[in-house]
């Protein structure tokens, strides 16, 4: 199997279908998903509904430090992209589930393994950050 030059092991055929990703249409497609499934409450979200349907309440005791406001608004996003369904059982008070539809399952397997990366490399992020401080905030291109 041939290499690009220059990239390592990356075989030129998966270069060229990366790069054929890189047009700006499809960047706009993709920034659109991310901006739901990338923000950190929606990630925590989907991880706790990954276990099964939860009631608002123990949604918010699992997030922790999210206000209900911003739950509520991560919960009809993620409804409204078709992530999550809201549940309405008719008692007194009513009882308001959420779970996973399919395609918030499929999230799962991608959400974990960057849940994993970001423990096993949160150590060497934090040096490097200390590094950084360290060093002041400017870099090559502030002035001077």
């Amino acid at each position: 199997m041939d290499t690009q030059e220059g990239t390592g092991m990356i075989p030129a055929a998966a270069e060229a279908t990366r790069d054929e990703l890189a047009t700006p249409d499809r960047c706009r497609v993709v920034s659109g998903v991310l901006s739901r499934i990338g923000d950190k409450w929606s990630v925590l979200v989907v991880m706790l509904l990954s276990h099964g349907p939860k009631r608002f309440s123990e949604l918010k005791r699992g997030v922790g430090s999210i206000s209900q406001r911003m739950l509520t608004l991560t919960l009809r996003g993620l409804e409204r992209d078709g992530l999550v369904t809201r549940t309405v059982t008719p008692t007194i008070p009513p009882r308001v589930d959420y779970a996973l539809t399919p395609l918030g399952h499929s999230l799962r397997e991608p959400v974990a393994a960057l849940g994993d990366w970001a423990l096993r490399h949160h150590g060497s992020i934090e040096a490097s950050r200390h590094d950084f401080d360290q060093r002041g905030s400017g870099g090559a291109d502030a002035p001077a």
